[in-house]
């Protein structure tokens, strides 16, 4: 039993990603070939976006947004420990400061309330109110430095991941923003094809950004990534920072860039696989709609949950255990019966050896704490027979919790 299948997708669009592929090798334009900006036209007006910008990986697209706005050192960035390293790393290597933020127990999203609070304290310079990164945080004598307070590090960004592929709550997060005089990033490397309120995931901020690696829901065959916005002057900005900071040509370059750019062939994959994306989105859904049925009714464990208005594109099935000790127990069991799992993610960024230099410590952000401790994912991709997931599910209902 595969985890995701993603033979059975090649085997159904095989001889177009052929054709597509022999194109490319055809024409040689193996870098910023016609495919790209068919790609960009295409997932553009799917995502319902004027401008998109497609790169190398997630990760770059996260990079050229930060970076287009001008994000640096001196510039807090808002998001969640609940998430890939990506999603902080990107801010860390633009000379910026991560303030992590606390995720709803629901969804698992960034909480709305918590980066009110989050921003407030940093305003203030006051982690007792919220936990606060090392450099935004007074030490002994400092506060007279910090002008009363005040931090020297200033807010500027939110980043809010779509976990799982549902996505977070953007109009109470835009709001939040829009008060503070702060832009917002959506993280959609989990959700492009999900829905927030009628809007595809990807279009619910000021930039959306999201990840063509091979096991997301609309995934090439190596990396890669595109970038999503209305706003031109920023369109253009990252066009010159995916090729070097490039100008009017190859070797005018006015700004410093880096080498983004996704490759043709991968282009030509994507296009394949977006002929049958919307299928495969409604197949997830079926499959989702198996395990809820299956698996909620019987108290074992905490079923994903998806609000009113959301649509998830369930880029992993997630379950949690009712009490941390029991995911162990939980996984052995599944794995005796042949059930492949996964953990998305045993250690929240907070605690992470990467940015320990931050001062964060266990308890700091209780809900990512205890989730990270609980949660494990089960097979999920649109070509999950029936049969298998009963099986999955047979499993799981016969796991007893240990006395």
């Amino acid at each position: 039993m595969q985890f995701i299948d993603l033979a059975a997708q090649q085997k159904r669009i095989v001889n177009d990603v052929t054709a597509r592929m022999k194109k490319v090798l055809d024409h040689g334009a193996y870098i910023q070939g016609p495919e790209v900006k068919e790609l960009e036209k295409e997932l553009s007006a799917y995502v319902g976006t004027d401008h998109a910008v497609a790169c190398s990986s997630g990760t770059d697209a996260l990079l050229l947004a930060l970076m287009a706005m001008g994000v640096g050192p001196g510039d807090a960035v808002f998001t969640t420990p609940f998430t890939f390293i990506a999603t902080a790393e990107v801010v860390s290597l633009l000379g910026a400061v991560p303030v992590f933020v606390d995720v709803d127990p629901v969804t698992y999203n960034m909480s709305p309330e918590a980066l009110e609070t989050a921003i407030s304290a940093l305003a203030s310079g006051d982690p007792a109110k919220h936990p606060l990164p090392a450099p935004c945080k007074p030490g002994k004598g400092d506060k007279v430095a910090w002008m009363g307070g005040a931090c020297p590090v200033k807010p500027k960004a939110v980043i809010a991941v779509d976990l799982f592929g549902l996505p977070a709550d953007y109009d109470a997060i835009n709001a939040v923003a829009a008060r503070h005089g702060l832009v917002v990033i959506e993280d959609g490397a989990q959700s492009f094809g999900g829905e927030y309120k009628g809007r595809k995931a990807c279009s619910l901020a000021k930039v959306g950004c999201t990840s063509f690696f091979p096991a997301k829901p609309l995934g090439c065959y190596g990396d890669g990534g595109m970038v999503f916005t209305d706003d031109l002057n920023l369109t253009e900005i990252m066009r010159s920072i995916r090729v070097h900071g490039q100008g009017g040509h190859k070797y005018d370059n006015v700004r410093i860039g880096i080498n983004g750019r996704l490759d043709t062939l991968q282009a030509a994959i994507l296009l394949s696989k977006f002929l049958v994306f919307p299928d495969e989105v409604e197949r997830r859904q079926a499959v989702a709609k198996r395990y809820a049925e299956g698996v909620a009714a019987s108290g074992l464990y905490v079923v994903p949950t998806v609000p009113a208005g959301y649509r998830s594109v369930w880029a992993q099935y997630t379950l949690a255990v009712k009490k941390a000790g029991q995911r162990d127990q939980v996984l052995a069991h599944l794995k005796d019966q042949g059930i492949p799992t996964a953990i998305y993610y045993p250690k929240p960024l907070h605690r992470q050896d990467a940015f320990a230099h931050l001062g964060y410590k266990a308890g700091d952000f209780p809900v990512s704490d205890d989730v990270c401790d609980r949660v494990f994912s089960v097979p999920m991709h649109p070509y999950l027979e029936a049969g298998e997931q009963n099986k999955i599910i047979a499993a799981l209902l016969s796991w007893k919790p240990a006395a």
